[in-house]
């Protein structure tokens, strides 16, 4: 898709378009409301300037879309085929990094109360469970950052995917 072909989407259908790269309404809103852009990079910039206004609610409401990392996403959802996409980049079929990264994620919702997110595109299975391990150190607060970054990183990939030829 063009930035041309996506000023002229209707409004529902930009929303509709947005909505699935993660689960907070009012980000896809915002970058909708935005239009028209002169460039595919004032497209990109917009929304990573609402990603910057996102709140702990939104994150826990986008978290709620996202499986556990090393779990394949079920259904047929754009979000699941998504992180689908993402994930089979991962190719874990070693049983003990199947095993630790179970493991781990377990732990981690233990510790913050949520599912353990990382962008997974361009990581190995081994960098995700280093991430992992590291990241159960972390305050809550510190941690919170953390997963609010991986959010806009994973959020601005997916959307730079519909622009590409």
């Amino acid at each position: 898709m063009t930035f041309e072909e996506f000023n002229a989407l209707s409004e529902f259908e930009a929303v509709a378009l947005l909505r699935p790269l993660v689960n907070i309404p009012a980000w896809a809103k915002s970058v909708s409301d935005a239009r028209p852009y002169i460039c595919v990079e004032d497209v990109l910039q917009s929304a990573e300037s609402a990603c910057e206004n996102w709140q702990q609610e939104d994150i826990a409401q986008a978290l709620s879309a996202h499986p556990r990392i090393g779990e394949r996403a079920s259904g047929a959802s754009k979000e699941a085929q998504l992180s689908r996409g993402e994930q089979a980049t991962l190719n874990i079929s070693q049983q003990t990094v199947i095993d630790a990264l179970h493991e781990g994620n377990l732990r981690y919702e233990q510790r913050f109360g949520r599912v353990f997110l990382i962008r997974a595109k361009g990581r190995s299975s081994e960098e995700i469970l280093e991430n992992l391990q590291r990241r159960l150190k972390n305050s809550p607060d510190a941690e919170y950052q953390e997963t609010a970054q991986q959010l806009k990183e994973i959020t601005l990939l997916r959307l730079k995917e519909i622009f590409q030829p």
